[in-house]
């Protein structure tokens, strides 16, 4: 390998060797999943990782092995769908041990503050914490700025704590395309506490209930009317709203909306049979009402297994997952269909010039429906 200093076009005349960059030879190092050497061709680095291998080093706990397991079932490359399948299959043995939170709010409530505050005290309480955040993805690109990591500086690097920020990749709901089966392997991985934070963005947040056991709103006094129909929409859902930023000057207007919203909740059906959702306030900043939230939802896990609503939950959720896949797997194996892809290119122009309405476009593509 050569060993030539080369000076980059920006080095200034007088910079010398100090700018030089050389290429060296790297040390080579085993992998934990696939025990090929580090230095290994580009080819094989990025080759179908053996389900067997990938699950065994997930279920001792390897972060590596858990993120590119993650990133297995993420892949949108249909070659990736057999293993993926079986890699979860697996693993399913290793699932269904912890407690999955779901955290929604509204933009601004001081939702990753909170999770972060929250994740350490279990961290420190002695429970392994994952967390699944969502970040919205670009309308343009599809890209994401995947920034919880960033947000959540303190948790990431706690020893007990993985958090893996995925884009939502256009999926409805505040919730990534492949959370449930990410929420799936973070389990197999031994973490016993799992929590999912959406993206906030109102009505659609419902899918994320299908997913997760207690589901908490985090709200903020002060908002304005013109968020109540939104809040409305979640606070149906929610087994506990949280006021944040219950501190300083704001405690009191916090202490005022939790009663208003008591009252509120008084008269809305319980999202959870047996279990009457409360209102609390906090200062994630603070980290006040932090062990008061963990208290409630480990008394909401007590009664609901005790009175069989926890697992029924659960139970319908695997129904719901496979229903979705269903939908999913239809849809992309329409539009995989050559012919449908030329027949719907052609009315896309059709009703893009108004020659051809929607509804009459439809009924042409209702013939080629499964």
């Amino acid at each position: 390998m050569s060993t030539e200093k080369r000076l980059p076009e920006w080095s200034p005349p007088s910079g010398g060797d100090a700018f030089a960059s050389e290429i060296r030879e790297g040390i080579a190092r085993s992998s934990p999943i696939s025990g090929r050497p580090s230095g290994a061709p580009a080819r094989a680095a990025r080759s179908i990782p053996e389900p067997a291998e990938l699950a065994a080093a997930v279920k001792e706990g390897d972060r590596g092995a858990l993120a590119r397991a993650i990133t297995l079932v993420e892949s949108r490359n249909p070659a990736h769908e057999a293993p993926a399948a079986r890699l979860l299959q697996d693993l399913l043995d290793r699932s269904g041990n912890s407690i999955r939170i779901g955290i929604t709010g509204v933009p601004g409530a001081g939702k990753s503050t909170l999770i972060e505050s929250f994740g350490l005290y279990l961290c420190n309480e002695g429970r392994r914490v994952a967390v699944l955040a969502v970040d919205p993805s670009s309308v343009r690109t599809g890209g994401s700025i995947l920034g919880d990591k960033t947000r959540m500086e303190e948790l990431a690097r706690h020893r007990n704590a993985f958090i893996r920020p995925s884009p939502t990749s256009g999926a409805l709901g505040g919730v990534a395309r492949k959370t449930r089966e990410s929420l799936l392997l973070c389990e197999a991985a031994g973490f016993d506490a799992i929590l999912v934070e959406t993206v906030g963005v109102g009505q659609s947040e419902g899918l994320v209930r299908d997913m997760v056991d207690f589901y908490l709103l985090v709200l903020i006094a002060g908002a304005g009317d013109e968020l109540q129909g939104m809040k409305r929409g979640v606070m149906e859902l929610a087994d506990a709203i949280l006021i944040n930023k219950a501190d300083g000057e704001n405690l009191p207007r916090a202490r005022t909306a939790r009663a208003e919203l008591e009252r509120v909740l008084h008269y809305l059906h319980p999202a959870t049979r047996g279990w009457q959702t409360p209102a609390r306030c906090c200062s994630a900043l603070n980290c006040e009402g932090i062990p008061e939230l963990w208290e409630l939802i480990r008394q909401f896990e007590g009664e609901t297994r005790a009175s069989g609503a926890f697992l029924e939950r659960r139970r319908a959720q695997n129904i719901t997952w496979l229903d979705r896949s269903l939908e999913d797997e239809l849809q992309r194996r329409f539009f995989a269909r050559e012919s449908v892809r030329s027949t719907l290119e052609e009315l896309r122009k059709r009703v893009g010039d108004g020659s051809l309405a929607p509804a009459a476009a439809l009924d042409e593509l209702r013939p080629m429906l499964p």
